[in-house]
């Protein structure tokens, strides 16, 4: 009842004025409040992932909060695990504006927004600052202005910086809004950029006597042969758990409305079969030798045990959380 009425006043002003407002009152400390009416309610479904054990298995998705700023607003919700960013090295403004846009009538989101943040360092102190204790994901970048060839620099650079403040970190290389990104999933320009990474991973676990897995998220537009390849690589290089899915770029279902022609990634209910397809593929091609965490479209109880079924074992929310509110969270974990 309260996030209906607060979701009609937001849903007032245009998408990114609604997601700055909804960051500003999440980084209050008022916003604590809201761990009596929704986190007291939620009960514990531990389910252990990557050698973590998650307090429950249902998670936020990267891209709401960017630079960490609102950890603990988040955490009062009742979320098994948190995931920040996208980060990367250097601050970066992100595409022009406007770069969000909303499709109500398919439950979906259209964005462009390109990495925009405030760089790693500071999403550091604001993880520092929010001494969170619970599962934290970390989510990192290549700046857009970086050559494609040089990308794995910016991904050491972040992975460096971030390690011992993260349960696990997440490798993006499945934003449609950075130029020249999605090639990165592909061949010799992903085994190297993961072998490179695997090896800094090991040079950090001895380093902190900590180990960080790292996960590898992917867009839900790649072919069967696409997705058995990307699992290939992932296995070969002892990547520790795979997130599928990303926005996509497929208009099917929105041709006909409103901003549905706009540039971006598609995220909400258009994307729901086709991660879910991905989730299979991907659960066919590992053979069980690599959790899956599954993210797109997951906006109801049957939509997070559909991505369950289809293989995942922890599931991420984003625009279902937008569109739904906190109670999504407990709906889905009381469920299981």
């Amino acid at each position: 009842m309260l996030y209906s009425i607060a979701r009609n006043l937001l849903f007032k002003l245009n998408a990114e004025q609604a997601h700055e407002l909804t960051l500003k009152v999440l980084k209050l400390p008022a916003a604590f409040a809201l761990k009596g009416l929704y986190g007291s309610q939620i009960k514990d479904k531990p389910v252990e992932v990557m050698g973590i054990t998650f307090p429950n298995p249902v998670g936020l998705a990267a891209g709401l909060d960017k630079n960490g700023e609102c950890i603990n607003g988040f955490a009062a919700m009742g979320f098994g695990f948190i995931e920040i960013g996208t980060v990367t090295p250097r601050p970066q403004p992100g595409n022009p504006k406007p770069r969000i846009f909303r499709l109500p009538e398919a439950n979906a989101i259209i964005n462009r927004m390109g990495f925009n943040n405030h760089g790693v360092d500071y999403l550091v102190n604001q993880v520092k600052a929010a001494n969170f204790k619970g599962v934290l994901g970390i989510n990192i970048g290549k700046n857009k202005d970086t050559p494609e060839e040089n990308a794995k620099d910016d991904y050491i650079e972040c992975m460096r910086k971030v390690y011992q403040h993260a349960s696990y970190i997440t490798i993006n290389i499945s934003s449609p809004n950075t130029p020249g990104l999605r090639n990165l999933q592909y061949g010799e320009a992903l085994n190297e950029l993961l072998s490179a990474l695997k090896a800094e991973q090991q040079t950090l676990a001895e380093k902190f006597s900590k180990y960080v897995p790292l996960a590898v998220k992917i867009a839900p537009d790649s072919t069967e042969q696409e997705v058995a390849g990307i699992a290939e690589c992932l296995l070969s290089n002892n990547i520790d758990a795979v997130i599928a899915t990303n926005t996509t770029l497929s208009r099917e279902g929105v041709e006909t409305l409103e901003h549905g022609d706009e540039m971006g990634g598609l995220s909400g209910m258009p994307v729901q079969q086709k991660s879910t397809e991905t989730i299979k593929l991907l659960a066919k091609a590992l053979d069980g030798k690599m959790p899956i965490i599954g993210v797109g479209g997951i906006n109801s109880v049957a939509a997070a045990q559909e991505k369950l079924a289809a293989g995942a074992t922890l599931v991420q929310v984003y625009t279902g959380f937008i569109y739904e509110g906190p109670k999504l969270i407990k709906e889905i974990v009381d469920s299981l």
